[in-house]
């Protein structure tokens, strides 16, 4: 039987195989003009991704073109102008030697050596629509520079959400979705694995002067999920903006982005919703990083593929836009009844 041990051990060995084999790879991405003088770069073999060079911002050593916006994305009309789009499915663009990658938010857990969490990638460099901008988040530390390498590649079961299209009847006001609980003993467990360790699903919708419907949504992960940042450990949150232009028929702006808790704001907010995070007697106001911007006239059906697809493998959202769980969870939470 093979121990996760066992296992640790075998990994190590093959990407230190790898890096050998890699050698020269390495030799000949070392030997780029713009990048020559700098000998602290650092190599590494990932399993999930492939041959990797790490420096901070190394993506801009290698192009002093690709330019952030104030939020620090970068736009995808740049990007197309440097990078090719064939593989865009894998969250990567690929250069004549290199390829760059979406921002390591995207992967599964928020784990940078994790595969992507499908399909909001896919989904979001497939997007073809002229009367729309987009902007995403990139991982400007690592590039790939395997270029022929293979791909790990991973799909999500995921379902269609039919949906109210009539958004300027939505009555303004919050909403707040969380997984059943089942009474067993090892129920927790059951309903952790089912919705991805999400708490709750807050939502809420209001209306300004000037007729612009807003919808924000936050994803609340348990208490295990955590990100080290400089030590520290933060409370991952998923968060949705979008503006829905009711004259129009439309959405002008839709964004993603990852806000971060400290576990005090994460206790506080966890069991409210919108209205206690901006009016409470603790204003929480977390750091935020943005993930993901369209500006112009997104349809609404794009609008709710991408908000699916960015709360990846929550059945919250599901429920939220059709009424009920996807199906693989009522089949599972019928045979738990069933055996209880």
């Amino acid at each position: 039987m093979c121990t996760k041990e066992d296992y640790l051990r075998i990994l190590e060995e093959e990407e230190n195989r790898k890096l050998l084999e890699s050698k020269d790879i390495i030799n000949k991405f070392k030997s780029i003009d713009v990048i020559k003088d700098y000998t602290s770069i650092k190599f590494e073999y990932i399993s999930s991704i492939g041959l990797v060079a790490m420096y901070p911002n190394i993506v801009k050593l290698l192009n002093h073109n690709i330019k952030q916006d104030k939020e620090g994305l970068v736009s995808c009309n740049l990007l197309n102008k440097y990078f090719k789009r064939d593989m865009f499915e894998n969250g990567i663009l690929k250069s004549d030697h290199y390829i760059i990658m979406a921002h390591p938010y995207f992967r599964r857990n928020y784990n940078e050596k994790a595969n992507f969490s499908p399909d909001f990638i896919k989904l979001f460099f497939g997007l073809h629509d002229l009367k729309i901008d987009t902007y995403i988040a990139i991982d400007f530390n690592r590039v790939r520079i395997d270029l022929d390498g293979g791909y790990y590649m991973e799909r999500d079961r995921w379902f269609g959400s039919p949906f109210n299209y009539n958004i300027e009847k939505i009555p303004d006001g919050v909403v707040k979705l969380k997984p059943p609980e089942i009474d067993k003993e090892d129920g927790e467990i059951i309903i952790n694995m089912l919705f991805s360790d999400v708490y709750s699903l807050d939502i809420m919708w209001y209306t300004t002067k000037d007729n612009i419907k807003v919808f924000q949504a936050e994803e609340f992960k348990n208490s295990n999920i955590t990100i080290n940042i400089k030590g520290i450990d933060y409370y991952p949150v998923r968060y949705i903006h979008a503006e829905y232009d009711i004259s129009n028929g439309y959405f002008r702006h839709f964004d993603g982005a990852i806000e971060l808790y400290t576990k005090e704001e994460y206790e506080l907010r966890k069991d409210e919703n919108f209205n206690y995070k901006t009016s409470g007697k603790e204003l929480i106001k977390p750091n935020s990083i943005k993930l993901f911007k369209m500006n112009g006239e997104i349809d609404i059906k794009i609008w709710i593929d991408f908000t699916s697809h960015f709360f990846s493998k929550d059945p919250l959202i599901i429920e939220y836009f059709s009424g009920e769980y996807p199906k693989y969870v009522v089949d599972a939470l019928k045979e738990i009844t069933k055996k209880q």
